[in-house]
């Protein structure tokens, strides 16, 4: 069978050594089958782990291969789409729920960080910087929705304040939120896969799941193998293709560019970012940045759907760089990837069970690094027979795309448009 490295980029150039995990061999019993070891599979591996299951994860390539080793890795709480949308769609009570979990993805993954001493750079602090009085309307109100939800770790900034926090002149201000932050994403999920191991879990890599035979005693089989198992959790997101097919019309892979910069002096490092503080923007189609802990430049942005991989992603990124911090014009790009994160058309998560012993939890929609940590709770809970919480995700409505997978792209692109012509319009 072919062997899938990680894909080249910055992350996967700095990870932390990591034991081999061969392929599934054979057959195997568990408790719980959890297919995909990105953030989600691990974290509900973790959580089960830690109540008692005997639990075996099955990855296509390696640990945290998908956009948990990819992504910005900034610690973002909520959702891509925010408690008073929900609210809107679902009323008070469902909306109060998920409203009170909304913050407790970024406290997981720092208690993981605590618990298991995992070696990922964390750093505290996360802007949402506003390019248009519209968009800090925005953040104003945004501020007062999250404090109604009891996350007070909030202060708005003036023009005058954010310059002191990143230095451009291309916002009008933002808002600081301290329980953000961010972490270089590969080495925090390399970090969870070695807290499974250290509980008894099992992590097979190169171990892509290709059929799954339902019914009241489930199988997972792979291309050497199969696991037996009381339970499954689908945990693919975009990388998980047609093993799951009704899982696949309410969903589209999108992709997302990112670049890294040479080292930067320690001074020009210190005065692009002054906190280390990590940025994004409030544009539909956002950007965002950060610093590594060897003082590049992160940078990411933009979405290609249907996951196509650009041609030429320096080309598409570095524009944008140079429109924040037009001092870097004369520094080299070191790295430059794409990832794919899992769209749905409610830009909410998917979640959901199968049968009776099916469980999945997908389409994070740009929004993953905190929210998957919290699924795997969620899934977790539902698990061991506590479906309050799964079940506020599980009702949430969701649509296929309209014009089905054919359209799906064309479709996504065109709305984005609009949205991106009204926040280069301010209105």
């Amino acid at each position: 069978m072919p062997h899938t490295p990680y894909p080249s980029s910055y992350y996967a150039a700095s990870a932390n050594p990591v034991p081999a995990r061969p392929e599934l061999q054979g057959e195997v019993e568990t408790d719980v089958c959890v297919i995909g070891a990105g953030y989600t599979g691990l974290s509900t591996a973790l959580f089960l782990l830690e109540n008692g299951f005997k639990v075996t994860v099955l990855e296509a390539a390696k640990v945290g291969f998908g956009a948990s080793g990819r992504n910005g890795g900034q610690i973002v709480n909520s959702y891509s789409r925010d408690i008073d949308v929900i609210e809107r769609s679902v009323g008070a009570k469902q909306a109060q729920l998920l409203g009170q979990m909304a913050f407790e993805g970024g406290r997981i993954i720092r208690d993981r960080i605590a618990k298991y001493n995992i070696q990922c750079d964390l750093k505290d602090g996360g802007v949402f910087a506003a390019l248009s009085a519209k968009q800090m309307g925005h953040l104003e109100s945004q501020k007062k929705l999250w404090e109604r939800f009891g996350h007070t770790q909030l202060e708005l900034m003036d023009a005058k304040r954010i310059r002191e926090v990143v230095d451009t002149d291309s916002y009008v201000g933002g808002m600081l939120d301290m329980s953000g932050g961010h972490i270089h994403p590969l080495n925090l999920a390399l970090g969870e896969a070695a807290a499974v191991e250290s509980l008894g879990g099992v992590i097979h890599e190169q171990s892509p799941a290709v059929r799954i035979d339902r019914g009241a005693n489930p199988v997972v089989h792979t291309p050497q193998g199969r696991v037996k198992a009381k339970f499954i959790v689908v945990a693919g997101n975009a990388y998980l293709g047609g093993l799951v097919p009704e899982l696949a019309s309410k969903s589209m892979p999108c992709g997302t560019q990112v670049i890294t910069t040479e080292p930067l002096s320690a001074e020009l490092a210190k005065s692009l970012l002054p906190q280390d503080y990590c940025v994004e923007d409030c544009n539909y189609l956002l950007d965002y940045y950060r610093l590594t802990s060897d003082n590049r430049l992160i940078f990411g942005g933009g979405v290609v759907y249907g996951a196509r991989d650009p041609s030429n992603i320096e080309a598409i990124i570095r524009p944008k760089m140079l429109k924040v911090f037009p001092q870097l014009k004369n520094v080299k790009i070191d790295f430059a990837w794409t990832g794919n994160f899992l769209l749905t058309l409610s830009r909410l998560p998917q979640v959901g069970r199968i049968g009776d012993n099916i469980y999945y939890s997908q389409g994070c929609s740009g929004h993953g690094v905190t929210y998957t940590h919290l699924a795997g709770k969620v899934l977790a809970e539902a698990l061991r027979g506590q479906a309050e919480r799964f079940d506020a995700f599980a009702t949430l409505p969701h649509y296929p795309f309209p014009g089905g997978r054919l359209f799906q792209v064309p479709f996504s692109a065109i709305g984005a448009w609009y949205y991106t012509m009204r926040d280069k319009l301010g209105i």
